[in-house]
């Protein structure tokens, strides 16, 4: 592991805030790493408020848009709403569904077959809309990059409205409004709003035009906060406000689905960690597995007996999931020995037979193993599909789009993306890959990392200090739980290895003569030997509550250990 400390901010801006909030210089400095510097800014973190909502009329597009479909509810036109899959797309069609159904009947949804029809747009989709008599389609997380698919609907007279958060491509699609903050010209104030979260601008800018304020609008923004923790978008600006009010939805008076999906976890408040762990998973699930659009029945299901019925078919799936999961890693794993794959700058593998709805996660796990740019294919039709996977401060949507000419499609995000191409082509794509990665990649990208906020001691830690670092909640991309430095360290005699594959690390450490915490470090029980015999050693960690036996704790979540 590579540790990187955070450089110290400028003292000045550290101690004219810590004198402005009359907090220390830690907690300051956290927050000027954060790009806190003034009170007002602290302000809108420490207590994010729904006027800090921006107006949707700022989006570009947003007033055509809603006059859209109050025409098409002025004329008794029948609405399709079109979703992605994947946890965005189903609760952002779930979203935008069961608010226009408040006020008007004539809507029905769709969420396209992974493995008949693929991701986004797709013509099956458009032919049940002609089917149907729909005559306008609201696509959810999709339609950027499908000029074609739009064009297609105008031929059968069928208007699109596309709200999308992912990089439009060169040529936007013919549609009656695209609403994408990405847009080069687009000049909407926050441009990291996930697919869900664009789906409720529209909803905003409709709920304004029936003289329906932000507080109206709450009950749907437990479905926002799922999606934005779902896919991994930067939790500053907007999307902090929308999660941290979506949060307390899930925590206070969640909708049927949701609440069939936790009640029988044990933690009272949830956050942002267990919905992305938690929540996520299972409503991917249905899609991985069987299909979406099991998750928007969920998701839109009223009657809670109803709903527990969905959430038991749907944890049904996370348990096929799971299994799959772990086999495809395995042959995965195997596939890179047998192919001496150990010392490429990419993991890329391909297996036909491999479950397309669970390659996402594969590639994922092959990170944890291989640190380094991932694509993992299966064969999708007469096509083969990948998902792919990055590390930290790598763009591999710029690598793939540096690869184009071997691709059928590719879209996405930094991070995370998804491409077809011809069989034909795997090798040769496969090739150019590691030769633009390798071009392109710093050597030490490829070495996972721990960022260090700061260095602190153990005298540092108090009650007062906690409670302020857990009003820094909802952590996230842009706003990660601190992770703190102390040297010097040493275990009580306590420590042991834990876990039912004895994985896991649990201590008792001590700084000097200062009280001690418990610390667990889950997969570092291959540092036991380094911790447990009585020498000193410095530890990477974060700061977490502990409950046991009705006793509420400190605890230190390692991150890693090291000698000096």
């Amino acid at each position: 592991m590579r540790w990187t400390l955070t450089p110290t901010p400028n003292p000045d801006t550290v101690n004219k805030l810590a004198d402005a909030l009359g907090v220390d210089t830690r907690i300051a400095t956290l927050l000027v790493q954060r790009g806190i510097s003034t009170f007002e800014e602290a302000r809108q973190f420490f207590r994010p408020s729904l006027d800090d909502l921006h107006d949707p009329y700022l989006m570009k597009d947003m007033d055509k848009a809603v006059a859209r479909i109050e025409q098409a509810i002025d004329r008794g036109e029948n609405i399709l709403v079109f979703g992605d899959y994947d946890v965005d797309g189903t609760t952002a069609v779930a979203l935008m569904s069961g608010y226009l159904r408040t006020f008007y009947a004539n809507v029905d949804t769709y969420i396209p077959d992974r493995y008949g029809e693929g991701y986004g747009v797709s013509f099956a989709g458009i032919d049940y809309a002609d089917d149907n008599g729909c005559s306008l389609i609201i696509a959810l997380d999709c339609g950027i990059k499908s000029p074609d698919k739009v064009a297609y609907a105008k031929e059968k007279g069928i208007d699109f409205i596309i709200c999308d958060h992912h990089r439009p491509g060169d040529t936007l699609p013919e549609a009656v409004a695209v609403l994408d903050p990405k847009r080069d010209d687009c000049f909407y104030p926050y441009d990291e709003l996930c697919g869900a979260g664009v789906g409720f601008k529209l909803v905003q800018g409709l709920g304004a035009n029936r003289g329906q304020t932000i507080l109206d609008l709450l009950p749907w923004l437990d479905l926002v906060a799922t999606a934005i923790a779902a896919d991994i978008v930067p939790i500053t600006g907007e999307n902090r406000v929308l999660a941290k009010f979506g949060l307390d939805v899930i925590n206070t008076s969640p909708r049927a689905g949701i609440k069939a999906l936790i009640q029988n976890m044990k933690r009272q408040t949830l956050t942002i960690s267990d919905v992305v762990f938690t929540i996520a998973p299972r409503i991917n699930a249905a899609g991985r597995i069987s299909h979406g659009k099991h998750a928007v029945a969920l998701l839109t299901e009223f009657d809670l007996p109803q709903a527990e019925a969905f959430a038991a078919q749907i944890e049904t799936f996370n348990t096929d999931r799971k299994g799959l999961d772990k086999q495809i890693t395995a042959e995965a794993l195997l596939q890179i020995d047998r192919n001496n794959d150990h010392d490429r700058k990419t993991t890329v593998v391909y297996n036909e037979e491999w479950h397309k709805g669970v390659i996402g996660i594969v590639a994922s796990r092959l990170i944890e193993t291989y640190y380094r740019p991932t694509l993992v294919f299966t064969r999708s039709g007469d096509k083969l599909a990948a998902s792919a996977r990055s590390v930290r401060d790598f763009d591999i949507y710029n690598a793939l789009e540096a690869c184009a000419d071997c691709l059928e499609q590719f879209g996405g995000h930094m991070y995370a993306a998804g491409l077809t191409l011809k069989e034909e082509q795997y090798e040769a794509f496969r090739q150019k890959f590691e030769e633009v990665v390798s071009a392109t990649i710093a050597p030490e990208l490829l070495i996972p990392e721990i960022k260090i906020d700061a260095e602190i001691d153990f005298a540092d830690i108090t009650p007062k200090f906690f409670r302020i670092l857990k009003q820094f909640e909802p952590f996230g991309p842009g706003n990660m739980t601190p992770v703190f430095l102390t040297r010097n360290l040493r275990d009580t005699g306590f420590g042991k290895a834990i876990g039912s594959d004895s994985e896991h690390l649990k201590l008792f450490v001590k700084q000097g003569a200062s009280e001690g915490f418990g610390a667990v470090g889950f997969g570092l029980a291959k540092k036991k030997d380094l911790t447990c015999n009585g020498d000193t050693f410095n530890a990477a960690y974060s700061i977490e509550e502990n409950a046991w036996n009705g006793e509420v704790s400190l605890q230190l979540r390692l991150r890693d250990v090291r000698c000096e």
